[in-house]
C-alpha cells in the first residue's frame, strides 16, 4: 500500500557518496549532457535522451527507457542554484504517466576529500513512502552507474 508520510522527517531522501574521482570530474559529469548520458538513471532504466543547461534558471530533461518493456520516463526541471562546482540545486518532476506528480526539489554538495568527492544527495518531498523508497533505489542504482562511468573516465 502507498501509505502517506506522516512524520517531516521521513518526507526526505538523503544518500551519501564518495567518489574516486575530483570534485570537477564529479561536476562535470553532473552538468553536461554528453557526461550525464553514460551514466544517468537505474541500470533497469538508463537514459535515452539528455539535455542540461546547468545555470540559474536553465532547464534539464531526461528520457529513461525501461530495459525490459521498452517504456520511456521523461522528467525534468530547473535549477535553482548551480555554485561550481559545490552545490547544484534543482526541481525534479515525472511528465504525466512517467510516474507521481509532485515536484521534489534535489539539492546536492559536494566536498573535496583529497582526490575523491563525497557527494551529498538530498530530495525532498515525499508524499509516501512507496515513492520514497523506489527513488532510494533508483538513485542508488544510478550512483553506481556514475561510479562506473567515473571509473572508466579515469581509465581514459
Amino acid at each position: 500500500m502507498n501509505a502517506p508520510i506522516l512524520r517531516p522527517a521521513e518526507r526526505v531522501l538523503r544518500l551519501t557518496r564518495l567518489f574516486d574521482a575530483p570534485r570537477e570530474r564529479v561536476w562535470t559529469a553532473w552538468t553536461e549532457a554528453r557526461h550525464a548520458a553514460r551514466w544517468w538513471g537505474p541500470r533497469h532504466h538508463p537514459a535515452i535522451h539528455v539535455e542540461i543547461d546547468a545555470r540559474v534558471g536553465g532547464k534539464w530533461r531526461i528520457c529513461l527507457r525501461g530495459v525490459a518493456d521498452g517504456r520511456e520516463l521523461w522528467h525534468g526541471g530547473v535549477f535553482r542554484e548551480v555554485v561550481r562546482p559545490e552545490r547544484l540545486v534543482f526541481t525534479f518532476a515525472w511528465d504525466a504517466g512517467a510516474g507521481p506528480q509532485e515536484e521534489n526539489l534535489v539539492t546536492i554538495g559536494f566536498a573535496e576529500e583529497g582526490t575523491r568527492t563525497r557527494m551529498s544527495f538530498l530530495q525532498e518531498p515525499f508524499v509516501s513512502r512507496d515513492e520514497r523508497e523506489g527513488h532510494t533505489e533508483g538513485w542508488t542504482s544510478t550512483f553506481e552507474r556514475l561510479d562506473d562511468a567515473l571509473l572508466a573516465w579515469k581509465g581514459q
